[in-house]
Order: structure tokens, then C-alpha cells, then sequence
């Protein structure tokens, strides 16, 4: 059972918080490889997944090109197997005080993927990361002078929320396991009957 957890990034927090997803699921006996979403779309390893977590930074209310770029692709591999959508983006007070508002691209992407779950998370701003950026040059006005600094993720958050994943994904897990077990057994089962026609 392998959850390939795809992020979009441009600061990279956004790639952090995928991390920590990923780690988390790992930790409840998961197979899981994190990948970014640029990667993601131009390779054959999404194919190798089994179930997915995607999420992307929020700019001026939308995901990032990549994302996007992927759920068009791909959206028939993705749209047959479990998919959990985030979003990244609000900091400030206001990212902590209210709920923030979902990226105007999440319906969208909701209609061709179905998932189970999109959940939007509080982001991070270091001004030390801009220079290094692949910004546009109002993004990076943004950036640098009217979006508050300061690392506003609540970590407790996304941390149950992997563990709600994992929890919704233990019992297929446990099947595909019963399943492989299966085919190892007949598998094993064929090579002795084999053996024994053989006289070995």
C-alpha cells in the first residue's frame, strides 16, 4: 500500500508541510513517498500509487501551475484511488483567528478527483528564502513587503489530520495485504505442485 504524498511549492513551506504529512503516515506503517508536483506530472511513478495526498501553495487565491498541471494529466489515475487534497497559504493574525477560505481552484479540482477530504492550512513566510524563489516581480513585492513573516502552520493540525488518513487508510491497507498474502500463497502452492509432478 504506497501513499505518494505531491506537494507544490514556491517558498517551500508549503513542501515542508508534505514532509510532515508523509513522515506522519510513515509512522503508522505506510508506505510513502513525498515528490514534488512538477516532478510528479512528467514521470511514470504516479502510477505506483495506491492512494494520494496533494496539496499546493496558495497565490492570490489559486494553487500553482504544477498542481494544477497534475490534476489535469493525471486526473484519470487520481480520480481511481483515495485522494486527500491541501492547501497552504494564509499567514498573518488572520490565518490563526478565522477559517481561512478555500483557493478558488479547489472546486474544480474537487469535481474531477472526488476526494475525500480538502483541508487548507495556515503557511509561512522567511524573507530569506525570496531572493532564492522562482517569483514573479509582483510576487515578489508581495512577498517581500505587504505579506506578514512569521511561520502561522499549526503542526498539531496537520498532524491529525495524517492520522485521520492513516486511520481511513489502515483497513485497505490491511486488505491489500491479505490479498498479497494470497498471491504468495497460491503462487507458492503452484511451485510445489510443480515440484511434485517433477519428482523433485
Amino acid at each position: 500500500m504506497r501513499v505518494l504524498v505531491i506537494s507544490a511549492s514556491r517558498l517551500g513551506s508549503t513542501h515542508e508541510i508534505a514532509e510532515r504529512i508523509g513522515w506522519r503516515l510513515s509512522t503508522a506503517g505506510l508506505d510513502v513517498q513525498t515528490m514534488d508536483a512538477a516532478t510528479a506530472v512528467t514521470g511514470s511513478a504516479l502510477d505506483a500509487g495506491d492512494a494520494y495526498v496533494i496539496g499546493s501553495a496558495v497565490y492570490a487565491g489559486h494553487w500553482l501551475p504544477s498542481a494544477l498541471h497534475l490534476v489535469r494529466e493525471h486526473r484519470h489515475v487520481l480520480a481511481a484511488r483515495p485522494v486527500w487534497l491541501f492547501s497552504s497559504g494564509p499567514v498573518g493574525d488572520t490565518a490563526t483567528r478565522y477559517p481561512p477560505a478555500d483557493p478558488k481552484d479547489v472546486a474544480q479540482v474537487a469535481s474531477a478527483l472526488h476526494p475525500r477530504e480538502h483541508r487548507t492550512f495556515a503557511g509561512a513566510l522567511d524573507r530569506e528564502r525570496v531572493p532564492e524563489a522562482h517569483l514573479g516581480r509582483v510576487e515578489r513585492f508581495v512577498a517581500t513587503h505587504l505579506v506578514p513573516e512569521g511561520d502561522y502552520r499549526d503542526w498539531m493540525a496537520i498532524d491529525r489530520w495524517a492520522d485521520d488518513i492513516a486511520r481511513d487508510l489502515r483497513p485497505t491497507a490491511e486488505r491489500y495485504s491479505v490479498s498479497q498474502a494470497g498471491v504468495a500463497e497460491q503462487a507458492d502452492a503452484a511451485d510445489l505442485n510443480s515440484a511434485a509432478r517433477k519428482g523433485v
